[in-house]
């Protein structure tokens, strides 16, 4: 897809609309699934408890619900990360975008970071929905975001992301780049994280990005659409 070329609604269907928040309520979770219909968002990422919520908002519609699970830490066994998946799954999730064991990764415990992508990717596509890995880039290094690239390029889930947005840093066009690299076209790459304007979108898009985790979805798209008036 040329950036030239890119329309609107293109663009829209790149970007899961996110509310991921603690004090997320009723109100706020309506708001989101109203503006991912009002611009045509690829999905709204959301905690797991919400999930069903927003499934019964989107249900008429192609919007994707995304779950978010053992976020933002991935400090949980892969028998949790599962257990979470699969209520989320029952609960009408159509993606699930999980954190892998970020301390494992850098212990260099590759197996183990094996074995739970393989578990998760497994679950997720016997259940005919989409699974993202969640490296947090932010508290690695790069031998250790090519390390999980190259397990994702073995095991193939649907994406490797960057980032949860809740570490201390978020996506970088450096680090989405190295994971296009490794990844190849085996498995997409989302980045996340600290993505707030059209100009954010269109370097991670260019880096090798096919999907944009935003909570500034609606900002963006005015900003495109106020590009393409101008031109």
């Amino acid at each position: 897809m040329s950036l030239t070329t890119l329309t609107t609604d293109q663009l829209a269907q790149m970007i899961d609309h996110t509310f991921l928040k603690a004090y997320a309520q009723e109100q706020d979770l309506k708001c989101l699934c109203d503006e991912a219909k009002a611009n045509h968002f690829k999905m709204v990422a959301i905690n797991s408890m919400p999930v069903a919520f927003c499934h019964e908002q989107l249900k008429e519609t192609d919007i994707h619900v995304g779950a978010a699970i053992s976020f933002p830490l991935g400090q949980t066994t892969i028998e949790a990360k599962t257990f979470e998946s699969r209520d989320a799954i029952k609960n009408g999730a159509d993606e699930i975008d999980y954190v892998l064991n970020i301390g494992k990764l850098k212990d260099r415990k590759l197996a183990y970071i094996e074995k739970e992508m393989a578990t998760m990717v497994n679950l997720c596509h016997s259940n005919h929905v989409l699974v993202k890995v969640i490296l947090e880039t932010c508290y690695l290094d790069n031998t250790d975001i090519v390390n999980a690239c190259q397990i994702a390029k073995r095991i193939k889930p649907d994406f490797v992301k960057t980032s949860t947005g809740f570490g201390s840093a978020g996506a970088t066009v450096e680090n989405v780049r190295l994971m296009k690299e490794t990844v190849g076209d085996d498995v997409k790459v989302k980045a996340a994280g600290g993505i707030q304007t059209l100009r954010d979108v269109l370097s991670m898009i260019a880096a090798g990005a096919q999907r944009i985790g935003t909570s500034h979805g609606v900002e963006i798209i005015n900003q495109m659409k106020q590009s393409q008036q101008d031109n």
